[in-house]
C-alpha cells in the first residue's frame, strides 16, 4: 500500500466557508498532496490558492483525517491517505475553481449549510471542528 500526505484548509470569510464543487456534483474542501520541498502548512496555503484562487492565512491546525482508496488510474493500487487540515481566513470572497482538476464551482457557503452539503463524512467532521474553533474566537 502506498502512502500519501495531503494538506488543506477550511477557509472562512465572515460566517461562510469556501467549498468547491467537482464535475460530479460533490462539494469538497480544498486540499492536495504535499510536495517534497514543502511543509504541510505551505501545502495547505498553496492548495487553497491553486484550487480556489483564494489567498488565505492559517489561524490554527485543526486535525487530520485518514482513509484508504483504490487508485483506478494505477492498476487499482491501494493508497492510504492522511490529510492535515488548517482553519484559515481570507480577506475577500473572490474565488475561481481550478477547472483542470475537475472543479466547476467555488463558493463561500454559510457555516450552517457547509457541513450539510459536503460530500464526505470526515470533511463534515473537520468543518464542525472548525466551526467550534471559530465560535471560541468570537
Amino acid at each position: 500500500m502506498r502512502k500519501e500526505i495531503s494538506s488543506g484548509g477550511v477557509v472562512v470569510f465572515g460566517n461562510a466557508i469556501l467549498l468547491l464543487r467537482k464535475y460530479n456534483g460533490d462539494w469538497v474542501l480544498p486540499k492536495g498532496k504535499v510536495k517534497e520541498d514543502e511543509t504541510i502548512r505551505m501545502a495547505a496555503i498553496r492548495e487553497v490558492y491553486e484550487e480556489g484562487r483564494i489567498k488565505a492565512e492559517i489561524i490554527k491546525y485543526i486535525g487530520e483525517i485518514n482513509y484508504s482508496f483504490k487508485n483506478y488510474w494505477k492498476d487499482y493500487e491501494m493508497v492510504h491517505k492522511t490529510v492535515h487540515w488548517y482553519l484559515m481566513k481570507t480577506k475577500n470572497m473572490n474565488c475561481t475553481p481550478l477547472k483542470e482538476e475537475g472543479f466547476v464551482e467555488a463558493r463561500f457557503v454559510h457555516l450552517n449549510r457547509a457541513s450539510e452539503i459536503t460530500k464526505y463524512d470526515d470533511e463534515r467532521e473537520i468543518i464542525q471542528k472548525a466551526i467550534k474553533e471559530i465560535k471560541k474566537e468570537l
